[in-house]
């Protein structure tokens, strides 16, 4: 890991964009993080400040940046979807796909605000974490977030406050559970605020769960793209009739969800499991009957086959749905995947290709946090959102640098390689190039008559340290 000597081409490249979303000198400290969360390994405030030994500042500096400066991340988002709009090959096009997913941003120790004792399903275990809940974009071309939100925990005084004001009337038997059984009280108010979050939007602004989290971000996309109806797609957790319904009647926007083995699907014969439908039906095809149909659709350049059932039915909750059955082998041995759309009349490739599009976001996640996602120091909130905004900087830019064929020859005049375009490559040419200006810092040294000692010494105390 190279000390950065000089601010490396691409965030020199996009700076311009974010001009009006900083004075002068926060520009300068966000072009210093930007570069840090690319290069440094240590992508805490400590270990890029150290790192960025080209504005030797001290690391206040950049904490200020994060927590005082008056920095607007709306502002700096759509600076950032700017760059993106630019350039053909990133810019939102009519078969695009919106998908929704969240991912726990994990932590040890309780000392940073909103975190929240939280299950993580890779682990099995309870874990101290933020929630990032993501309204992602992906097409055959490209991905990226679009607009995102980090989940705040239940505030169980602020929430019993916003009840009473509001009138709604509370059990009196339950009022003791406040001081007798606080998890029973917190238990007993959320109930309540489930019942009666849709009749009383007050209790929304006290408390957002994360489906409304994600009713805003896509209602807010919407209200900014009116002309460009594209599909919403999300994992088995989004998929909730609430949410549906929100999509569906209010947005007027297709959307295809995933629901599991154990869900279930309204017969003639009566209610059933998804799983046990399926195997029935496998059973019939096996038998001779053709009811799973070969199909191939295109994702991101490749075709992938898939054996599918399609047809319309009634699921609890969710009235007539569109429902697929996938599986991947020809002989129907693996395990089957389900989803189901509000536009009854589409067929299994068009809804598998569009389910296929939720892959990326999950990418994005475990891609931004090896950009840094996670891996802040920071306690206060805001700070911690301005980190998770910064991040979704420097993927984009990365995303966009894969196509800016201006970027492009910049990069392969100064240091004669031939650039390729996919992210982890942008990543180790911006890592060379690091190299190369580091080379001229001590040329030029060399050339003014420096000692290699005195031009070396705050490049090596940066490495050491």
């Amino acid at each position: 890991m190279l000390p950065i000597v000089q601010f490396p081409g691409l965030v020199e490249r996009y700076a311009p964009y974010f001009v009006d979303a900083f004075s002068d000198e926060a520009l300068i400290e966000f072009k210093r993080y930007l570069s840090g969360l690319i290069v440094s390994e240590n992508k805490t405030v400590d270990g890029i400040n150290r790192l960025c030994v080209m504005e030797n500042r001290n690391q206040s500096s950049l904490n200020r940046l994060l927590t005082a400066s008056p920095v607007s991340l709306d502002q700096v988002n759509r600076a950032r979807l700017q760059v993106l709009a630019d350039i053909p090959e990133t810019r939102l096009k009519p078969n695009g796909v919106l998908s929704l997913d969240n991912t726990l941003l994990m932590h040890y120790g309780q000392q940073f605000e909103e975190i929240a004792k939280l299950y993580d399903h890779v682990s099995g275990t309870y874990v101290w974490a933020h929630d990032l809940v993501t309204l992602h974009y992906s097409d055959d071309h490209t991905d990226y977030p679009l607009a995102f939100e980090l989940w705040k925990p239940l505030n169980v005084e602020r929430l019993e406050t916003c009840i009473r004001m509001a009138g709604i009337k509370m059990q009196a038997g339950k009022e003791k559970l406040k001081d007798s059984d606080p998890l029973k009280w917190r238990s007993y108010l959320h109930s309540l605020w489930q019942r009666r979050h849709t009749q009383w939007p007050e209790l929304e602004q006290v408390y957002a769960s994360k489906l409304i989290i994600a009713r805003r971000l896509v209602q807010a996309w919407v209200s900014d793209h009116p002309d460009l109806k594209l599909p919403v797609t999300f994992d088995s957790w989004f998929t909730q009739p609430e949410l549906c319904r929100y999509i569906d009647r209010t947005l007027k926007l297709a959307y295809v969800g995933t629901r599991n083995a154990s869900d279930k699907i309204l017969l003639k014969t009566g209610e059933q499991e998804l799983g046990q439908f399926a195997e029935q039906l496998k059973q019939e095809h096996l038998d001779g009957k053709s009811v799973f149909r070969r199909l191939a659709i295109a994702y991101k350049g490749e075709q992938e086959v898939y054996y599918s059932y399609c047809n319309t039915h009634r699921l609890p909750g969710f009235g007539k749905q569109r429902l697929v059955i996938n599986y991947r082998h020809a002989d129907l041995s693996d395990t089957p995947v389900f989803y189901i759309s509000n536009r009854l009349k589409w067929q299994a490739p068009g809804m598998t290709r569009i389910r296929r599009h939720r892959w990326p976001v999950e990418v994005y996640h475990e891609e931004g946090k090896a950009e840094g996602l996670d891996q802040y120091q920071l306690r206060e909130f805001n700070a911690i959102q301005r980190h998770v905004a910064f991040v979704a900087v420097v993927y984009s830019l990365l995303r966009a640098a894969q196509y800016d064929t201006g970027l492009h020859r910049q990069i392969q005049r100064q240091l004669k390689i031939t650039f390729e375009g996919h992210p982890a490559a942008v990543r180790r040419t911006v890592d060379a190039q690091n190299l190369w200006n580091l080379a001229l810092l001590i040329r030029t040294g060399l050339s003014l008559k420096q000692t290699l000692d005195s031009i070396l010494a705050p490049l090596l105390r940066a490495i050491a340290t």
